[in-house]
């Protein structure tokens, strides 16, 4: 069987790490392609040296651009790559441009397709995310689902015949690289659980200058110090409106994204996360911190079981939010139990 990944930003390096991996301890051949459209090094290429993850076998440099103008510039690209490799399946990742022009490409070249992270909505037709996701899954041979609320989805949408509950690879990536960092120290200005990790990128926060302004305010009142981990669109936006990042007052932390071991030992020795991005809100649930995130909706509901998550718009929350206690409550474990990479390809060998 030869499977062809498509892949192009962070969230989706970290799921193709547990993929590969279970990939290479069988005979079967894994093309990788990387469209580009995470190029920043930080947000790249170290997540494929930190996760030991194989050297892309495409890389399309794709780049920056509005939606379509990316997403066009991928479809343009993959057509030539799907025709030389003429993959049994071609997979894709979670729901960013990337996912949609690997599945629009090979639908039209009668090549299956089956769709990792299936299943997951926000409800919200404003995110690019939602209507990446629902196409897909609406295009696609095999959807692979990370949990049961993804299942119910797909059949709520008459998609049953093609969903397959295989666990979240997600969980299986975080898992080990926990267990690898958990005692190492921190490099960073704090004590252990006395600060806050946050990361802001989605447009409706990042867009709007009095929006993005109140966030940065917000966060610097958060009630503990807090790592921001700058995403270059957050640096772009601060610049373009004249926000200022640098605190005097040492409550803000701003640094690149990190590495995702280091991320990972960040969340690890903090007491929170404020974030609007989808996979530190899983992430900080998987390794048992509380989570405030800035938007209406979330994919993963079942974070917000018994306010391990928990939504706001409303800025002026966090500073009772950010670095509120862990819930006494036992946490729940709906995402798999770290092996959902081999069930990925056992669906597809099947």
């Amino acid at each position: 069987m030869k499977v062809l990944s498509v892949v192009g930003a962070r969230p989706q390096f970290v799921k193709l790490a547990p993929v590969a991996e279970a990939f290479a301890a069988t005979e079967h051949q894994h093309v990788i392609v990387h469209t580009g459209q995470h190029y920043d090094k930080n947000m790249s290429d170290v997540f494929f040296a930190d996760l030991r993850i194989p050297d892309p076998d495409v890389h399309l440099g794709v780049g920056s651009g509005s939606h379509g103008v990316q997403t066009g510039a991928m479809l343009a690209a993959m057509d030539a790559v799907l025709d030389e490799h003429q993959p049994d399946w071609v997979l894709v990742y979670g729901d960013t441009n990337s996912t949609l022009a690997g599945t629009l490409s090979a639908v039209k070249m009668h090549l299956p397709v089956a769709h990792l992270e299936a299943g997951l909505r926000s409800f919200n037709r404003r995110m690019p995310e939602e209507h990446n996701r629902v196409l897909t899954d609406h295009a696609a041979d095999i959807l692979l689902a990370p949990t049961q609320v993804a299942m119910d989805h797909l059949a709520n949408e008459g998609l049953t015949d093609k969903a397959r509950l295989v666990g979240d690879v997600m969980t299986d990536v975080c898992f080990r690289v926990r267990d690898a960092v958990q005692d190492k120290p921190l490099d960073l200005p704090f004590k252990r659980g006395e600060y806050v990790v946050s990361t802001i990128h989605r447009a409706e926060n990042t867009d709007d200058p009095a929006r993005l302004a109140a966030i940065i305010d917000g966060l610097a009142a958060a009630g503990a110090p807090v790592l921001l981990l700058a995403h270059p669109r957050l640096v772009a936006r601060c610049a373009e409106y004249g926000i200022k990042l640098d605190r005097p007052d040492g409550s803000l932390h701003v640094r690149e994204p990190l590495a995702y071991p280091e991320m990972v030992a960040a969340v690890l020795g903090s007491a929170g996360v404020v974030t609007d991005s989808g996979g530190l809100q899983k992430e900080a649930f998987l390794l048992g911190r509380v989570c405030t995130t800035l938007r209406t909706e979330t994919e993963w509901v079942e974070t917000l079981d018994d306010g391990w998550n928990v939504l706001t718009s409303d800025v002026s929350k966090l500073p009772e939010l950010a670095a509120r206690p862990v819930p006494a409550s036992n946490r729940p474990m709906p995402y798999g139990d770290g092996h959902a990479a081999g069930r990925v390809v056992s669906a597809l060998a099947e």
